[in-house]
């Protein structure tokens, strides 16, 4: 199934109902795809073989990338975004 944004707004219940059932639902603006609805029933799951030949493919090896020990602390994501006052 495909619609405009315009559609999407008028259809919503519908377009997600299509979701559900397994429909490829595609929201598009000005004809070109923006948003593909799908159902959140945890089927999907990661693709980490996909993601890292992407990674490969873009020149990012993880196994050599050095990460700040830090890293993972909500202060030092604010530090980097500039959002401490």
């Amino acid at each position: 199934m495909q619609m405009s944004i315009r559609e999407a707004k008028a259809r919503f219940s519908e377009a997600i109902a299509a979701a559900m059932r397994g429909e490829r639902v595609v929201i598009t603006r000005h004809g070109r795809a923006m948003v593909e609805l799908i159902a959140a029933t945890g089927k999907q799951s990661l693709n980490f073989a996909a993601a890292d030949a992407y990674l490969a493919d873009i020149g990012w090896d993880s196994s050599t990338m050095k990460l700040p020990q830090h890293f993972d602390d909500p202060a030092f994501s604010r530090n980097v975004l500039g959002l401490d006052d």
